[in-house]
């Protein structure tokens, strides 16, 4: 039986234009659990989303992130995909004259490393459209582009179900929904949670763990996890608030970016 894949946070720190944001983030993610990390605005959980996956501009300045038992800090964006790692992105962007088909197509076989006809790709990609509820007319679209807000997380979780990776990343999928788009695209997360695939979601609204179950739940304020727990922390942070666990935990300490 072969071992699940782990993201492994070690004394995470990094900065944005000389500004610490991250202070020390120590987090495992093992394939096969949801992990839903929760903080107010500016508490940086963005922040670690973009240095989990190399985005440019942002500094690590102690600190590992291993996966699958490797060093990744020094991985360019690509390859850490090509290892199995995703990110679902908070604002999602266009790209005026690909289609969402034939980006997939693309994306696949640069993750995969392999090629695939269009046939095989089609049903591939047709086989997760009928799991996600996602209509022909929208593939058929440049990627994101004329998207609404719910269309472009419709967009991302079938990017994630695609490429099938091992953990992925979840940068607040819920932001800026309606609650019809909500429980849609939250249902789409929750279609794919399996023993295949680690979840990191990443949000502060609690609403949509009202749809996604997590195994964990993480609070993180001024770049720092202060709190870990069930399901049920998400409960208590609901009737708390970011403030009632701030002054429980004698923080005193301002959210950072």
């Amino acid at each position: 039986m072969t071992e699940p894949a782990t993201l492994e946070i070690k004394g995470l720190e990094a900065s944005v234009e000389d500004k610490p944001i991250l202070k020390g983030i120590d987090l495992v993610v093992k394939q096969g659990e949801t992990h839903a990390l929760m903080g107010p605005n500016g508490s940086g959980k963005s922040t670690l989303a973009n240095v989990l996956m190399g985005r440019p501009g942002y500094t690590l300045t102690a600190g590992q992130v291993l996966f699958k038992g490797e060093d990744i800090t020094k991985l360019t964006a690509d390859k850490r995909a090509e290892r199995g790692l995703f990110l679902a992105m908070q604002y999602p962007v266009e790209i005026p004259g690909v289609s969402v088909v034939n980006f997939l197509r693309t994306a696949y076989k640069s993750v995969k490393g392999e090629e695939i006809n269009a046939l095989q790709f089609r049903k591939h990609m047709k086989e997760k459209m009928t799991l996600l509820g996602v209509e022909d007319a929208m593939v058929q679209r440049y990627v994101n582009q004329g998207f609404s807000g719910g269309e472009k997380k419709k967009n991302e979780i079938l990017q994630l179900a695609v490429l099938e990776p091992e953990i992925a990343v979840l940068d607040e999928t819920d932001s800026g929904l309606d609650i019809d788009s909500l429980k849609a695209v939250a249902g789409g997360v929750a279609q794919l949670i399996g023993p295949d695939l680690g979840v990191l979601l990443i949000t502060h609204y609690q609403r949509i763990l009202n749809y996604v179950t997590p195994d964990f739940v993480h609070v993180m304020i001024g770049g720092r996890i202060v709190k870990s727990g069930g399901k049920e922390l998400a409960a208590e942070l609901e009737d708390k608030g970011y403030e009632g666990i701030r002054t429980e935990l004698g923080l005193d300490e301002p959210a950072t970016a």
